[in-house]
This record gives structure tokens, sequence and C-alpha cells, in this order.
């Protein structure tokens, strides 16, 4: 269950391992800020709290240190300038990862250009290449030319959405040419809650046939659940959202878009204690616990680690 027989690639983005076997690396943590609705955006012209938005990106650093989760941003903008004046502050403010969030492929063009002038595209993940797009093979072109190395790839299929139609779209955009950057990692596309069950088994079976690194935004699984917080108040949603992401991450996930920043304080404990039960169900099944000292089982539970793996506790 938690063990595959095709090798399971792993890709490094600025420094961050994503991918592997279920437990071999800890998954990706991807916030959203300057959303909207995000209390720090003053307008759509690039005006936010600045002191505010630093604040929260400390945090998720050190949430992350504390847990052994990475992070990185994604940051919403609905226009190019928008997007470099984001862009911008990010740089300046850490050394962490980012993104793009830019529906419009063209407007999404045009704020890669800027990554591109920059130089930095190791530190950029290109969020997505889409089943929705016109031309997949003219802009993986353009990516190229650009030289962007690290791709989000959507596989979601309107006529068959379930598991298999999400890796029937996936190899349909990998024959035009989305799978030949150096990084590719597959969203399968969370829609709601309970169909968040069918991305978590289209991950496991593009993981099986192809290999690659898989997650979701389950944020929208549970953000998008209204009632939850009418039938349960603020901290029912708050139990409910970590829950479901935590156990997502911990179901053939290798990175979770976990929505606004702000949430970091939740989504980040509750990852990292998943991590740290898929952790001991895969030496259960295998005998094997994962040599990566940054994982969350190895940074909080060492004795315990020595125990059971001198002990030999496996049934």
């Amino acid at each position: 269950m938690f063990s595959f027989s095709t090798r399971q690639k792993t890709f490094s983005i600025n420094g961050i391992k994503i991918g592997g076997q279920p437990g071999e690396n800890p998954p990706l943590l991807i916030a959203s800020m300057f959303h909207n609705k995000d209390r720090i955006l003053e307008d759509r012209k690039g005006n936010f709290d600045r002191k505010k938005a630093a604040a929260l990106i400390r945090k998720q650093e050190e949430l992350s240190a504390s847990t052994g989760i990475p992070g990185m941003v994604a940051m919403v903008a609905n226009t190019p300038e928008e997007a470099q004046i984001y862009i911008d502050f990010f740089l300046e403010t850490t050394s962490m990862p980012f993104g793009i969030d830019m529906w419009i492929a063209e407007k999404r063009a045009k704020a890669t250009e800027y990554v591109a002038r920059l130089g930095v595209q190791d530190k950029f993940l290109y969020n997505s290449i889409t089943p929705w797009d016109r031309d997949i093979k003219a802009q993986v072109g353009k990516l190229k030319d650009l030289g962007i190395k690290h791709v989000v790839v959507q596989a979601f299929d309107d006529a068959d959405q379930s598991p298999a139609g999400r890796l029937k779209s996936l190899e349909n955009l990998l024959e035009q040419g989305a799978g030949s950057f150096e990084t590719v990692i597959v969203d399968t596309s969370v829609m709601n809650l309970p169909a968040t069950s069918f991305s978590l088994a289209a991950n496991r079976l593009i993981k099986e046939k192809w290999g690659l690194p898989c997650g979701g935004a389950y944020s929208n699984g549970t953000h998008m659940w209204k009632d939850a917080k009418d039938s349960w108040g603020l901290d029912g949603f708050k139990a409910m959202d970590a829950v479901a992401q935590g156990m997502s991450s911990a179901l053939w996930s290798d990175f979770n878009f976990y929505g606004p920043i702000v949430t970091a304080p939740r989504i980040f404990p509750a990852v990292a204690t998943a991590h740290i039960l898929l952790s001991t169900l895969v030496y259960d099944e295998t005998g094997r616990i994962t040599e990566n000292k940054d994982v969350p089982i190895r940074k909080h539970f060492a004795d315990f680690i020595e125990k059971v793996v001198t002990g030999g506790a496996r049934r």
C-alpha cells in the first residue's frame, strides 16, 4: 500500500526534495498569498501591508524549521504588473521558492517572462500546464525558451472525473511535451471534499505508473465547504481543515497547495503529524524508515526510531 514497484522520481526545487517513495521525503506545503479576501491586500494594483506580509512569511519559515515540513508560497495576481510587485517583494524577503497563481495563460506567460529576466528560474515553480490551455506544445516551447525548470502539470478530465480519467488527462499532456522539464509534479485537481479521495487515488495510480510526484490543492476541498463553518463554528472548521489536509498529505501526496498562508499554524503541525504516522506505517509494511534526517519522525522521535529498528518491532 505504501511502497511502489515503479522507481519513484525525486526532484529538487531550490534545494527542497520532492517525490520518492511514501515517507521518503516530507511533503512540500505551498501557501497562497494575495488571493481575493486576503486581509493584507489593499487593492489589485500591488498595494498591500508589507509588514504583515513579511510576518506571515517569517511564521511559515519558523513552522517549517520546527516541524520538518518544507514550505513555499504561490502568489495570486490578476495582471503581470501586479505579479512583478509581489515577486520583487518576495525575493527581498525570503530565500524560499515561489510560484505565481494566474488562471489566464497569456498573463501567466508575461509574469514568467519577468521571472526569466530576473534569472531566478531555480526558485520558481510554474503553475501550471493545464488541460484547458489552448496550445500545450507552444506553451512548453515558450517555457523552454525562458529556461523554466520546475512545472506543475494539472491532471483532470471533465468527461471522466474518476482517478483513471485524471491519469488519462496527464498522459495526454505528457504526449504534448509537458513532462520534458527538469522537475515535473502532478496536481490531481481537487474539486470538493469527498471528491478529494478521487485525487488521492489518482496520485496512487500516477505514482505507480509514472513515478512522478503527485499532490493537490487540498484546501479546495475544505475551504469550499462553507456549511462546515455554519454547522460547527470556526473551531470546527479549523479541525476539519487540518484533518482533511493532514490525511490527504499522507496518502500518496508529495505536495499540498494548502490555502491561505495565515492557516500555516494549524496546517504545518497537522501535516507533520500525518507524516509521522505515515513513516511508521511504511516501516510496518517495508521494515524501512527513511534515512532523510529532515523528516518529522526523525526530527521529533529519534529515540523511538532507534528502539523500533533495533528491536525489530514489526508484526
